[in-house]
């Protein structure tokens, strides 16, 4: 399956799309891995969760403006809708994707 561009995985057609900036050696990245799971399970079929290493991905960091990580950024039809630098809840995860879940 060839690898698909970074505009063609967030613009996934009635469904939102969380990208989670993170790096392998970044501790607070760990600690959001198994929150983001969880979001993941909790909105399963409606929600897609993609990681993008920003030592392998620069240029797409440096493109949203990535400065500090993790930061997860909230895609909805392709445009940035919510982002959020940091360890995150899930609660204020699933609190912001409510708009956009279940929507097309």
């Amino acid at each position: 399956m060839p690898r698909k561009s970074f505009p063609e995985l967030i613009n996934s057609p009635g469904m939102p799309v969380l990208v989670d900036f993170y790096a392998t050696w970044c501790g607070p990245c760990k600690t959001m891995a198994p929150i983001l799971e969880q979001v993941a399970a909790q909105h399963g079929g409606k929600l897609r969760v993609i990681k993008i290493d920003v030592d392998r991905n620069a240029a797409v960091a440096q493109q949203y403006r990535v400065q500090s990580i993790p930061t997860l950024i909230l895609f909805h039809q392709g445009q940035p809708v919510w982002r959020q630098a940091g360890v995150v809840p899930a609660a204020q995860i699933t609190q912001a994707l409510q708009p956009f879940v279940g929507k097309s």
